[in-house]
């Protein structure tokens, strides 16, 4: 697959966090997926699906406002990662999550051609065209691995695990 790799923000935000021990998060190694291809009520059930993950990793229930945030910017990735794909790659096929102890990946696999980038200019206070923005805004990278051998696509985030 190749690889998009889109540039951080460079404002301070989620990246220039310190991210304390990886001890603090018990879901070093841990990895599911969800098959979405079939599915009604998609982003709730994406949602649903990690966040049931964060408490099987120890991100939930919060034991602090960080770690809350943190499990909070989590789940609006994955509304946002999941909702662009219903709306501009003939929907999800598959979400993937996947936890290191200092990061989580979240992955969307679709079938669409496009490329999501963040609108610009971004148009506060204007409805839509603000969910790559606010991936990019919250995630310490993300980017897009194309499909070698079929259409498709796989558009990744990482976010980092908290303190």
């Amino acid at each position: 697959m190749s690889t998009t790799r889109q540039p951080r923000s460079g404002d301070s935000g989620p990246e220039s966090a310190s991210h304390g021990p990886a001890s603090a998060v018990s879901a070093v190694g841990q990895a599911r997926s969800l098959a979405l291809s079939s599915a009604s009520g998609i982003v709730p059930l994406a949602r649903d699906f990690t966040r049931q993950a964060l408490y099987d990793w120890g991100w939930l229930p919060a034991s602090s406002a960080d770690r809350r945030a943190a499990a909070e910017d989590v789940l609006l990735v994955v509304s946002e990662l999941v909702t662009n794909a219903c709306l501009h790659a003939e929907g999800p096929e598959e979400l993937r999550v996947a936890c290191d102890g200092k990061v989580l990946r979240l992955e969307v696999v679709d079938r669409g051609t496009g490329q999501p980038a963040p609108r610009t200019p971004h148009r506060a206070g204007r409805p839509g065209g603000h969910g790559m923005f606010i991936v990019q805004r919250l995630c310490l990278d993300w980017g897009v691995e194309r499909a070698q051998e079929s259409t498709g696509k796989t558009v990744w985030a990482e976010l980092a695990a908290p303190a």
